[in-house]
């Protein structure tokens, strides 16, 4: 299983399960947000992690070993179009190099 592949597995089983990103980060004992990056293929999970969140979302150990890999992150856009995450580009943009 690749990360897209793995990603549309966990976005299905959420979905039918009626779990929110909260539950499942708290069913792998991490954060919210780290649980939902790594989850959309942006980062990776260690073991007990990966096997925690294939658990409470129904999914078997190939899910596991997919959250397990480390990502090669790419963009398709070299400008985001949706407006939230656009603001956001945006806000790096403006206040990057003060804030680093």
């Amino acid at each position: 299983m690749n990360k897209i592949e793995m990603k549309q597995a966990i976005l299905d089983a959420k979905t039918e399960k009626g779990l929110s990103w909260e539950q499942i980060g708290d069913a792998a004992d991490l954060s919210t947000e780290y649980t939902c990056s790594a989850c959309l293929g942006m980062n990776h999970l260690e073991q007990k992690e990966a096997d925690a969140v294939a658990e409470v979302l129904g999914l078997g150990g190939e899910l596991s070993d997919a959250l397990q890999q480390f990502p090669n992150k790419s963009w398709d856009q070299t400008i985001p179009t949706d407006p939230v995450i656009y603001r956001w580009y945006e806000i790096v943009g403006v206040y990057g190099e003060t804030i680093k």
